[in-house]
């Protein structure tokens, strides 16, 4: 099993012969406005793609964790082959129909798609308030014969659920959302490196992959913060911080 990370949440992970495109956001460095009312008012996103869009292009299936224009953008909408599977949570499947999408799959509990099993998870984008506006949100536990269990956090901070979660399908592999997102009102609304390391203290041999950082504006942690962060608390060795571009193999 490969993870190949594109940036912030799009990635391509490869189970066994297929290429599962996630959150494909495409548009090119600072071509979409930046979240007002926080300390970096660069325009989104922040760096540029390290691969061709073509080469992004050639995938089987494509994954949503929630629309948010940092995880789904109109770049994709106009881009992606209208025919792909797109597997999404319920809610979402309206508006990929309306785009043009003739293969929508949502995903209500699990579903089985070439061999691949795909459970989704519930997520809490925020605190309070702030998470009832951000719903709905989606995580995902992914496997297939002979490859490890993954768990794909979605843009969620770290709650009872996402605890349970670990708890019962023990993953070997957690691709984390963190970047400790944040407005200028209210608490982070994804997972920060405290979060990172109570995946790791309750997971301690589950390898951790630590996304969703220095590519939208409003996102407070940085991968160099969080690699000292990981150092501090003697968990470098768990937890992987990729750059944009970088391929794991596990």
């Amino acid at each position: 099993m490969k993870i190949h990370f594109i940036r912030h949440a799009t990635m391509i992970l490869h189970f066994k012969s297929k290429k599962i495109l996630v959150d494909p956001m495409l548009s090119s460095k600072n071509t979409l406005s930046a979240v007002e009312n926080v300390p970096n008012q660069n325009d989104n996103p922040l760096n540029d793609l390290p691969v061709s869009l073509d080469s992004l292009m050639d995938c089987d299936a494509v994954l949503v964790t929630h629309t948010h224009r940092d995880h789904f953008d109109d770049m994709a909408a106009n881009l992606i082959q209208k025919s792909l599977p797109v597997l999404c949570q319920p809610e979402d499947e309206a508006k990929f129909k309306e785009l043009g999408f003739t293969s929508v799959i949502p995903v209500t509990d699990h579903f089985e798609w070439e061999n691949i099993k795909i459970i989704r998870t519930k997520g809490r984008h925020g605190h309070g308030a702030i998470a009832v506006k951000m719903a709905p949100v989606s995580g995902y536990v992914i496997s297939a014969p002979d490859e490890p269990v993954v768990y794909l956090s979605g843009d969620t901070v770290w709650y009872s659920c996402t605890k349970k979660v670990m708890e019962k399908y023990q993953p070997e592999i957690v691709i984390s959302f963190c970047g400790e997102a944040r407005f200028a009102y209210g608490k982070a609304i994804t997972m920060d490196a405290q979060d990172i390391l109570s995946i790791c203290k309750i997971s301690p041999k589950a390898k951790v992959v630590a996304v969703h950082m220095d590519a939208w504006n409003h996102c407070r942690l940085t991968r160099s913060n969080l690699r000292n962060f990981l150092e501090s608390n003697n968990i470098s060795d768990q937890v992987f911080v990729p750059q944009d571009g970088e391929v794991l193999s596990f």
